[in-house]
């Protein structure tokens, strides 16, 4: 099916602050690379891919992992539209510096057209954003009406993938019911943060579904001297390192897997919540999460 013309071919255009795309550093952008080789091997062959990204709970970095995959496939020349699926608390529009509203609640209760939802982003002329819109009393039946669905099959026309940030899995329904409707699931784990029983729920009620997981993306992990001692700078630790894999496992440059991969990422996840690195740039990275 051919795409219906609404975006031009891609352009570069401004910086924006933030631990998001041109200002990730060298290790996070090859890493983010990575996850989008990946998933082009783990999606069948289509039209256009409709992906969700959510986690277990708060402050794990979904937002950011969605903004930085969204930006990634973009750079390859795909045209991408990132939808902000959080209406409680929303956040992909601070992170890229745009209006918030109207956005998708609006769009989706009729009040505001498309033209005043849809933004342009500032870094390539092939990716578009659409932000949560103003905060509606019932996220949840919007999400899974038939109006959303509605508009994720007129935006399949126009693009070659979607990308949706979800809320955490076991905070709302919200992922849930409109997970259905996508391709499948990237879940965002922050390294010593989430707790296991909290991530294994959450595999559970994707599963009991029968929604695809596509994978995970580990986020707030750390890189030594190994992988990119030759790239000097680069070779520091980076506040986000990313790996992605099928089966609950993941695969990553600091790392190597042995015995069960569910045990091993359960494992890595932590036992608890909360950071222990203490150091300024830990600090900066954790205040900067979605």
């Amino acid at each position: 099916m051919a795409k219906k013309e609404l975006a031009a071919k891609p352009g570069r255009k401004n910086k924006q602050s933030g631990l998001v795309c041109d200002n990730l550093s060298f290790a996070a952008a090859e890493s983010y690379k990575l996850l989008r080789t990946n998933l082009n091997f783990s999606l069948p062959e289509k039209d256009c891919h409709v992906i969700g990204v959510t986690s277990s709970v708060r402050g794990e970095g979904k937002s950011t992992t969605s903004v930085n995959i969204a930006y990634t496939i973009a750079q390859s020349g795909k045209r991408v539209l990132l939808v902000d699926g959080d209406m409680r608390l929303p956040s992909v529009s601070t992170k890229l510096e745009i209006h918030g509203a109207p956005g998708l609640s609006n769009l989706i209760a009729g009040l505001s057209s498309e033209q005043a939802c849809l933004r342009k982003s500032r870094y390539f002329d092939n990716w578009y954003i659409l932000p949560a819109g103003d905060i509606p009393p019932n996220p949840s039946e919007l999400l899974g009406s038939e109006r959303m669905h509605t508009l994720l099959e007129r935006y399949q026309e126009i693009f070659d993938v979607i990308i949706l940030d979800l809320p955490p899995v076991n905070i709302v329904t919200d992922a849930l019911v409109i997970s259905k409707w996508t391709d499948g699931l990237i879940g965002v784990v922050r390294q010593n943060y989430t707790d296991r029983r909290a991530l294994a729920d959450c595999m559970y009620q994707v599963e009991k579904l029968g929604v695809k997981f596509l994978g995970f993306v580990m986020t707030d992990a750390a890189v030594g001297e190994g992988s990119y001692k030759s790239y000097g700078k680069y070779s520091k630790k980076y506040g986000y390192g990313y790996g992605y894999g099928s089966d609950y496992g993941y695969e990553a440059s600091h790392t190597s897997s042995s015995g069960s991969k569910k045990k091993a990422f359960l494992d890595a996840a932590g036992d608890e919540a909360g950071d222990t690195d203490d150091s300024a740039d830990q600090k900066e990275d954790t205040e900067a999460q979605g």
